[in-house]
């Protein structure tokens, strides 16, 4: 009886010697090793990482082509297999864990070993025969994942960035739209949760507004500072096995595939080990989460009850509350808006340490800024839209309600300090309080000024914005 050689794998070496790879995998032997290396999270690397690593090597064989650095054919197949991958193409082939040793070079060998592989099949060969196209001789020459992955990064981060600044713009909107919507019904203000002055429920969304419209202008701003990429630095960013001519080249082609304002470095060991960039917009992601978990925990506080709590507004009902108080509709929403904002937040705590955790020439912690930056991105964008569309922009209001709380609070008192003085309005709203009654019944009770001054001085759009109510 003849043995059967078991078909299913396919024989790769490496420095440190053979391994078996799955015969139909793209991926290669330094791939197969990382699987096994970094079984942590299963999480595989973010696939907007993903696209513009493919994004770079697809730059780096036009760039090569373009020079007579590669063979045409070569150079051909690596660009079509790249394209396979940016039109969602072999997903399934990036398999390294997000959390991985290295820098990121397990990321940059899972590519060039898929993209090798592909370019292989298309030139009529079998994969692994990487005297066709190699993983590092071609669709890496004249590269360093020290290079290519912080460009990667910067590309991925500003193409997400976007979307979400766009976001932001969107919800500035929905909240400017209540401002006007709400202009004319006046509510109490509360300060440290209790009663404070009347206000108009307009001037609540105003300046939710103005808080999302700094953090839409920050985050479209600091793309700037990520359009400075070290491509071309290789190892270190002295630039050692790259021509000027391709890193030159290089960043020609990068601008012309991605449509963004890439620019060389002029000190590309610069962007090689530092990483405060991603701190800065993480830093900006972590302070539109704090505004926009204020807000989120605003309309749940304005909107509780409704018969027991505060009640003055009416979010849209998107989900049944309760598997057993029948009738029962929660703030979903916002909940759901709040805990990205955390997830956000904490997203920031492990970018600050991982950048400040680089030692010299090289940040070994990239892959973990790389996880954390894109999915605080990506989340964010997401989660504002989903709040636009599915609270904000449906959010009403009890009008009566908020009458009612103003009428029966003391917080009118204050109207009153210019005419009649600070004691004597304190002794009003004591009162008031004592004997269930309002501001406006204490004082026609003890004739304290005349009706037409009182309506006057109460009236609301008097007390809702600067100066003496009621003032000559």
């Amino acid at each position: 009886m003849h043995h059967i050689p078991n078909r299913a794998y396919r024989v790769e070496k490496d420095l440190l010697g053979e391994k078996q790879v799955p015969a139909e995998a793209y991926y290669g032997i330094h791939t197969a090793r990382a699987i096994e290396n970094f079984a942590v999270s299963a999480k595989p690397v973010n696939p907007y990482m993903i696209q513009a690593m493919a994004v770079v090597k697809k730059a780096a064989a036009m760039t090569h082509h373009k020079l007579g650095q590669l063979p045409p054919e070569i150079a051909d197949a690596i660009i079509a297999a790249c394209d396979e991958i940016l039109a969602g193409s072999l997903e399934d082939q990036f398999v390294v864990d997000a959390f991985q040793g290295g820098a990121g070079t397990s990321t940059n060998m899972n590519v060039n070993e898929v993209v090798a592989n592909r370019a292989i099949e298309m030139l009529g060969g079998q994969k692994g025969n990487y005297e066709v196209v190699h993983p590092l001789h071609h669709v890496n020459y004249c590269q360093s994942t020290n290079d290519v992955y912080p460009t990667a990064l910067r590309i991925a981060a500003i193409n997400l960035l976007r979307p979400l600044s766009d976001a932001f713009a969107a919800l500035q909107e929905a909240l400017q739209e209540k401002e006007n919507e709400f202009a004319d019904v006046i509510k109490l203000g509360r300060t440290q949760l209790m009663d404070a002055l009347p206000m108009m429920a307009g001037q609540t969304f105003g300046a939710y507004a103005k808080a999302i419209a700094r953090d839409r202008w920050r985050l479209y701003k600091v793309e700037e500072r990520l359009r400075q990429v070290n491509i071309g630095g290789t190892a270190i960013g002295t630039g050692i096995n790259a021509p000027p001519e391709y890193i030159f080249t290089m960043t020609d082609v990068l601008q012309e595939l991605t449509g963004l304002g890439i620019a060389r470095s002029e000190f590309p060991m610069d962007i090689t080990q530092n990483m405060d960039v991603f701190v800065e917009v993480s830093g900006l992601l972590k302070a539109a989460a704090v505004n926009v978990m204020k807000i989120a925990n605003d309309l749940r506080l304005l909107a509780s009850g409704p018969a027991g709590g505060v009640g003055e507004l009416i979010l849209p009902p998107v989900q049944a509350g309760s598997s057993i108080m029948p009738g029962k509709v929660n703030p979903v929403i916002p909940e759901m808006v709040n805990q990205v904002a955390m997830r956000v937040i904490a997203n920031d705590a492990s970018i600050t340490h991982a950048a400040m955790s680089g030692q010299l020439e090289l940040n070994a912690f990239g892959p973990l800024i790389t996880e954390a930056l894109l999915e605080s991105l990506e989340m964010m964008t997401k989660a504002i839209a989903l709040f636009e569309h599915q609270c904000v922009r449906e959010i009403g209001i009890n009008e009566k309600q908020c009458k009612q709380y103003v009428d029966r609070s003391s917080a009118l008192a204050t109207a009153l300090v210019y005419h009649i003085g600070y004691d004597r309005a304190s002794e009003i709203a004591k009162k008031a309080q004592k004997e269930q009654k309002t501001i406006r019944q204490v004082l026609m009770d003890e004739e304290i000024m005349t009706e037409e001054k009182i309506e006057q001085i109460l009236n609301p759009y008097q007390v809702t914005k600067p100066g003496i109510p009621g003032g000559d």
